[in-house]
């Protein structure tokens, strides 16, 4: 017998909902380094982002220079970094002169601490799209009703694509790269079912 499997159609977004999620980590590790007033230990994070995206604030000289992506490095010498809920911004040495820059979560597109072998790998946000949905439209109101049960389903396993390794680039305001590799990298193919 054969059994035809029909597979609906997404309604709810989850890879786009998945996408935001994940980025929320981006924001987390970040305010946890405020918090704590310094990177705990050995940490420290490669940022990449877009630089043309929608909300990024950055140097035009860096933008010409950059002008898809830039890696930056948050290590020992960064100042004024803050960590909002649509965004981040800090201050960062380039060629010895100081650069402000604003970053929306939705226009980083990896996530790197070669410390402890963690990155997250996202995939491009549309820029010519309305509107990208923001972190802080997920976030639950205390107003919300819980929904009502459903029947439990097992959940698929997910399995980590082993050809989804990156290594940051190493045009990163310090030039250096982490020097390792055998990086885990969480990409949304670790959650899409094959």
């Amino acid at each position: 017998m054969f059994y035809s499997i029909h597979m609906s159609q997404d309604l709810m977004n989850y890879e786009q909902m998945t996408q935001l999620a994940l980025r929320g980590v981006v924001r987390d590790a970040i305010r946890r380094v405020i918090r704590e007033d310094g990177l705990p230990g050995t940490h420290h994070f490669y940022i990449t982002f877009l630089t043309r995206y929608p909300g990024v604030e950055i140097d035009e000289s860096l933008a010409k220079k950059y002008p898809e992506e830039i890696t930056i490095v948050l290590e020992h010498q960064y100042w004024d970094l803050n960590a909002y809920p649509e965004e981040f911004e800090v201050t960062l040495k380039f060629g010895g002169v100081p650069k402000y820059l604003k970053v929306p979560y939705t226009a980083v597109t990896r996530f790197h601490d070669p410390s402890v072998s963690f990155a997250l790998q996202f995939d491009p946000p549309a820029e010519m799209e309305p509107a990208p949905p923001t972190l802080a439209k997920l976030q639950p109101k205390a107003d919300v009703k819980p929904a009502a049960k459903a029947k439990p389903k097992t959940a698929a396993k997910a399995k980590a694509n082993p050809k989804d390794t990156d290594t940051p680039d190493d045009d990163g305001p310090d030039g250096g790269g982490d020097g390792g590799g055998g990086e885990k990298v969480v990409s949304l193919d670790a959650f899409r079912k094959k």
